[in-house]
C-alpha cells in the first residue's frame, strides 16, 4: 500500500509538472510572457543614433534573460531558442550565432566542472573537506571564512577568478555540503550548502578586485587607463587602494549572507572528532587520490605561471583534463555524463554571443554615449557616483566581466574625468567595479555558472543575494573605501 501511494503521488507530481512545464516541459503562460516582452521591445521605435539590429539584439536579449527568470523552459532550451531566433531574423549571421561556442573562458568553466568531477570520483575532494572540518570545523561561519581565505591567498597569482573558484574552491565547498548531508537535489541544499555556495561566490567577486593579477580584465583595464588618460596603476598602487575596503568587504559580506540566508547547521562542536573518525576510515592515501593530487599541483603550477609562459587558463584546463583521461581518474563516460558542464556550455555561450553582438551593433557604445550627456555641468562627486553606478548595474546586460570592461571603461572613464573627477580614483572605482559587479547574475562572471550550476541556490534567490551584496559592496568600497582613498591622497 506505501509503494501504491508513493507511486499515486508521483503521478500527481508529473501531471503537475506537465501543466506548468516543471523543470523540462513547456510552461505555456510564462513563454508567452518572455516572448511578449521581446516582441513589444523589437516593435518599439528604435532609439535615435542606434542601429535597428542592435536594438533587435536587444530585445532578444532582454527576452532571454527575463526567460531565464521566469523558466518557461530549461535554460538550455531556451538558449538555444535565442541563438535560433537571432539568426532567423538575420540579427546575426550563423557564425556569429554560434560564436560563444568558441568562447576560451566557457571552456574553462565546462573543464573546470570535469575536473571538479575527478575530486568527488577519487575521493580525494572528501579528504580535504574533513582536513578543513577537522582544522575549521567548529562553526558554519568558520567554514565560509576559510573558504575564502583560500581564495584570498591564491589570487594575487592567479589571473583567472573562474580557475580559482571553479577549479579549487567550488570542489571544497561541494564535498563539505555533501559531508554534511547537503545535496542540491534532495532538498537538503539550505542545510549548509547553499550559504556555502553563495559565500564562496561572492568572496572570490571581492578577492577578484583586490589585486590587479586576481582577474584577467584588471590588467586591461590598467592598460585602458594609461592609453585613455594617461593614469598610470601599479600593482602595488591599486593593491594599497584596495586594502582596506577588501578585508572589510570580506569580513562583513559573509556575515550578511549568513543572516539573510542562515544555513540549518550553525554549529558542530563534534565535526573535528568526525573528521578525524572519518579520516581514520578512509585510510592511507590511494593510487587515484595521489593521481590526483598530481593534477591538481599541476594545473595550479600552470595556472599561476601561464601569464609567464604564455599558456592560458583554458589550455592548463585541457592539460588537466587530458591527464585524468589518461591516467583512468576520469573515464568518457564519466565527461559524457557530466551533464551540468554541458548544460553551461549551451545556454552561457547563447548568453556570451548575445552580450558580445549588444557591443558589436553599437547599443553599448551609444549607451555610453548617453549617459555623458546626461551628467555634463554636475558636481564630480555627483557625476562619479551617476557613472560609477551605471557601469555597475549595467553589468546585467552582460555575461563576461572582460566583455563589459572592454565596451565602457574607456568611455566611462573618459566622462568622469571630463567632469572634473580626479583620474587616478576613477581609474581604481572602475576598476574595482568591473569586479564587483559581477555579483549580481548567476551569468556575470565565469565562477557564477560553476557555482549556480551545482543547483544549491534557486535563481530567485541567487539575484536577490546578488543585489544585496552589489549595494552592501557599493557602500562599503565608497564608504570605508572613500575616507581610505583620501588619507591616500587620491582626492
Amino acid at each position: 500500500m506505501e509503494a501504491v501511494a508513493q507511486f499515486g503521488a508521483r503521478t500527481k507530481a508529473a501531471r503537475a509538472k506537465q501543466r506548468t512545464g516543471g523543470e523540462t516541459g513547456v510552461n505555456w503562460p510564462m513563454l508567452f510572457i518572455m516572448l511578449a516582452v521581446g516582441v513589444a521591445l523589437w516593435l518599439c521605435p528604435v532609439p535615435a543614433g542606434l542601429d535597428a539590429k542592435a536594438w533587435h539584439m536587444f530585445a532578444i536579449f532582454a527576452a532571454t534573460i527575463v526567460g531565464l527568470i521566469i523558466k518557461p523552459l530549461p535554460m538550455g532550451a531556451i538558449a538555444i531558442m535565442a541563438i535560433t531566433v537571432s539568426v532567423l531574423t538575420g540579427t546575426v549571421g550563423l557564425k556569429d550565432g554560434l560564436s560563444g561556442f568558441s568562447n576560451t573562458t566557457i571552456w574553462l568553466i565546462v573543464i573546470a566542472f570535469f575536473i571538479s568531477r575527478g575530486f568527488i570520483k577519487t575521493g580525494l575532494g572528501n579528504r580535504v573537506a574533513y582536513i578543513f572540518v577537522e582544522k575549521f570545523g567548529k562553526k558554519t561561519l568558520g567554514l565560509a571564512y576559510s573558504l575564502i581565505a583560500t581564495d584570498l591567498v591564491l589570487s594575487p597569482a592567479m589571473p583567472s577568478n573562474t580557475a580559482r573558484a571553479g577549479g579549487i574552491v567550488w570542489p571544497i565547498v561541494q564535498s563539505l555540503s555533501h559531508t554534511f548531508g547537503s545535496r542540491a537535489d534532495d532538498g537538503t541544499a539550505g542545510r549548509i550548502g547553499s550559504f556555502l555556495h553563495l559565500a564562496a561566490f561572492q568572496g572570490d567577486m571581492i578577492t577578484s578586485a583586490m589585486f590587479v593579477t586576481a582577474m584577467a580584465a584588471n590588467p586591461l583595464a590598467v592598460q585602458l587607463a594609461a592609453d585613455t588618460a594617461g593614469v598610470e596603476i601599479t600593482w602595488v598602487g591599486w593593491c594599497i587602494a584596495a586594502l582596506v575596503p577588501g578585508l572589510v568587504a570580506l569580513i562583513v559580506v559573509p556575515l550578511v549572507l549568513y543572516k539573510l540566508n542562515p544555513p540549518e547547521v550553525k554549529e558542530t562542536p563534534d565535526a573535528a572528532v568526525v573528521a578525524r573518525a572519518k579520516l581514520a576510515e578512509m585510510g592511507p592515501v590511494t593510487s587515484a587520490e595521489k593521481k590526483m593530487i598530481f593534477v591538481f599541483a599541476l594545473i595550479l603550477i600552470l595556472w599561476i605561471a601561464g601569464s609567464a609562459i604564455n599558456l592560458s587558463a583554458t589550455t592548463t584546463g585541457f592539460i588537466g583534463l587530458s591527464v585524468l583521461l589518461l591516467t583512468n581518474v576520469l573515464t568518457w563516460d564519466d565527461v559524457k555524463n557530466e551533464k551540468g558542464a554541458w548544460d553551461t556550455l549551451v545556454w552561457f555561450s547563447a548568453l556570451v554571443m548575445m552580450a558580445g553582438q549588444l557591443n558589436t551593433l553599437g547599443l553599448i557604445p551609444w549607451f555610453g554615449d548617453l549617459m555623458a550627456g546626461s551628467v555634463g555641468g554636475m558636481n564630480w562627486v555627483v557625476a562619479l557616483l551617476i557613472l560609477a553606478l551605471a557601469y555597475f548595474f549595467s553589468h546585467y546586460l552582460f555575461a563576461s566581466a572582460t566583455a563589459h570592461v572592454t565596451a565602457m571603461y574607456a568611455a566611462f572613464l573618459t566622462v568622469a574625468i571630463a567632469a572634473g573627477a580626479p583620474a587616478m580614483l576613477t581609474a581604481l572605482v572602475l576598476g574595482f567595479f568591473g569586479n564587483l559587479m559581477g555579483s549580481l547574475t548567476h551569468y556575470g562572471a565565469g565562477p557564477a555558472p560553476i557555482l549556480f550550476g551545482a543547483g544549491y541556490v534557486a535563481q530567485g534567490k541567487w539575484w536577490v543575494m546578488g543585489a544585496v551584496v552589489s549595494v552592501l559592496n557599493i557602500v562599503i568600497w565608497l564608504g570605508v573605501g572613500g575616507v581610505w582613498w583620501k588619507v591616500l591622497g587620491l582626492w
